[in-house]
């Protein structure tokens, strides 16, 4: 446990991938398992995770902002990945303790930028404004297709769960591509498979990563 410890502390690490992945689930496992090894955790989920978040959130997820446009969308959510960073992450951070998102910039690119059109390149130059230099260290990707992520979402969808299946095919695209770009701080694991071997992988995947690698920049998505 001790070991466990002093790799994870003062460490980011983001849960991303396709609605109906399953990341709720293994956020859930681990932030148990590591308070359970005398970590402080701090969990935080993306559109919200403070105050002004949460209104934000409520904004961009209810389905009767219908005609919001990409690039109003694209900014309310680093508006509110902005407070989180400042309020909550790189506090945490600075205290030693484990921060787990629930989606970062990972999720714009996807959303926003593969599926939705938008420049990846103006996204990015955005997020280096929104985050100020606090990137995630692993980014786990939990990945199904489109017809295993349907099956499993909430029949009363959210705005953005509402946009069909071919925009959903291209969020998946955009994650895999992201995790290729940049394999260093990101990891693809299979989440089609049960609850608990998922978990095994993303266990196994946090024990072997190396945490302590310098990278000429910090700057992967």
């Amino acid at each position: 446990m001790s070991n466990m410890i002093g790799k994870l502390a003062g460490r980011f690490i983001v849960f991303d991938g396709p609605d109906g992945s399953g990341k709720s689930t293994q956020i859930s496992r681990l932030v148990e398992r590591a308070r359970g090894a005398g970590l402080v955790v701090r969990e935080v989920r993306e559109p919200g995770g403070t105050s002004i978040g949460e209104q934000i959130r409520t904004i961009l997820l209810d389905p009767v902002n219908a005609e919001m446009t990409l690039g109003c969308e694209m900014l309310l959510y680093m508006a509110s990945r902005s407070q989180l960073v400042e309020r909550e992450i790189k506090p945490a951070l600075e205290r030693g303790e484990l921060v787990i998102a629930d989606r970062f910039v990972s999720a714009t690119l996807a959303y926003q930028g593969t599926a939705g059109g938008l420049s990846v390149d103006w996204i990015q130059a955005v997020a280096e404004v929104a985050v100020a230099g606090t990137w995630p260290d692993l980014t786990i990707i939990l990945d199904v297709d489109d017809s295993v992520a349907a099956r499993r979402l909430n029949p009363l969808l959210d705005r953005m769960e509402l946009k069909g299946r071919e925009f959903h095919k291209k969020v998946r695209e955009g994650f895999l591509e992201q995790a290729e770009r940049w394999p260093e701080r990101y990891t693809v694991i299979d989440a089609t498979e049960d609850a608990d071997s998922v978990e095994k992988n993303v266990r196994n995947t946090i024990d072997s990563f190396d945490f302590c690698r310098n990278f000429p920049q910090k700057n992967g998505y």
